[in-house]
């Protein structure tokens, strides 16, 4: 059994973006695909970090996904915006509509931005990050394809819509929530279906709705939501506003990248950027935020618990420690790479740290 490797994670993303490249993604889009598959490597999200690059290439292959459209505006000029992503890439998509985004808070204190004909974006703390660094508050929303059941149903019709907040602070680091709508992310029973190991239960129903701890049979049928109906409810509101409102995919109209050879996903996303200047002076809301945390830090724990975290905080150590000591993937990611760099004459061993 071949050994996890270690990755200087500047040289992994700029293998990765010269891959997308070779492909005949322009430099600036590819880079910007790769730096959302590394960032979520650097902040613990495995699941959307560079093990995606080998579907993304796969779809690019395929013609699934047009890497020569641009992004275009279709509607402007006010706080209200609406972007086709072309079938672009997510990251090329979502980078764009979150700029339009942030430049409408600048001009009108609000900015929203829906997004249709998109793809895969990455997490949506990629982006609530980047208008946090630019002192905005962020809503991030995406749907997704079927995974998961409505409330009371059999089968899978919901995405596990993620929802996101970012609020930047002062002397501490900023609040950023980003969170699937589902109980756990289909990608842990992925794994447990790989090792044979059985799943709790409440996390999965199989194909006929009934409660499961088999991994196998609960791919097979849906993960569960997010405390229940009221998980379902926050998904289906992420799907009108991302999907029905947008003109982007709802339902079973979002297309799985995975499994979905013909039609492109269509996936929709909404952004929300707001100027908290518009409300006080920046330095008056960032010191609120600083006491808001303060008090919250200063509240006393339950036993067994050392601290009480914000929520992003835990990821941002993390990333802290993993810019350090480097990235270690799996020998398998590590393989899948390395075919996509010798196809293309990438060398992956540039990356390798130890």
């Amino acid at each position: 059994m071949k050994a996890d490797m270690k990755y200087d994670w500047r040289e992994l993303r700029r293998f990765c973006s010269a891959v997308l490249e070779a492909a005949g993604v322009r430099s600036q889009w590819a880079a910007a695909v790769a730096d959302t598959l590394v960032d979520a490597d650097l902040h613990g999200v495995d699941s959307h970090g560079v093990v995606r690059l080998d579907i993304y290439m796969r779809r690019l292959e395929a013609g699934m996904v047009d890497a020569d459209a641009a992004p275009e505006l279709l509607r402007g000029q006010t706080p209200l915006l609406l972007v086709d992503g072309n079938n672009n890439f997510g990251a090329v998509a979502g980078g764009f509509a979150l700029e339009q985004s942030m430049k409408a808070a600048r001009e009108y204190g609000c900015g929203i931005a829906g997004v249709r004909r998109s793809n895969h974006f990455g997490t949506c703390a990629y982006y609530a990050r980047k208008a946090v660094g630019e002192g905005l508050i962020a809503i991030v929303l995406s749907n997704a394809s079927q995974t998961m059941p409505p409330t009371g149903g059999l089968r899978p019709f919901l995405g596990t819509n993620p929802l996101c907040v970012g609020v930047p602070a002062g002397r501490h680091a900023p609040y950023i929530l980003d969170m699937a709508t589902s109980v756990v992310a289909r990608g842990k029973i992925i794994v447990a279906a790989e090792r044979g190991e059985p799943i709790p239960t409440g996390w999965a129903i199989d194909r006929e709705g009934r409660p499961t701890t088999d991994a196998q049979a609960a791919l097979a049928g849906s993960v569960l939501p997010l405390g229940g109906p009221k998980g379902y409810a926050i998904a289906m509101f992420i799907d009108i506003l991302c999907g029905v409102l947008t003109g982007a995919g709802f339902g079973p109209s979002v297309h799985n990248m995975y499994e979905d050879w013909v039609r492109p996903q269509n996936v929709g996303h909404l952004f929300i950027a707001i100027d908290a200047e518009r409300f006080m002076p920046r330095a008056e809301f960032a010191a609120r935020m600083d006491q808001y945390i303060d008090w919250l830090k200063a509240e006393p724990t339950a036993p067994g618990v050392d601290e009480i975290l914000v929520p992003g905080e835990l990821e941002r150590r993390i990333c802290e420690q993993r810019s350090r000591q480097g990235l270690i993937l799996p020998a398998s990611v590590a393989d899948t790479l390395r075919r996509w760099g010798d196809r293309y004459g990438i060398d992956l061993a540039h990356a390798e740290t130890g």
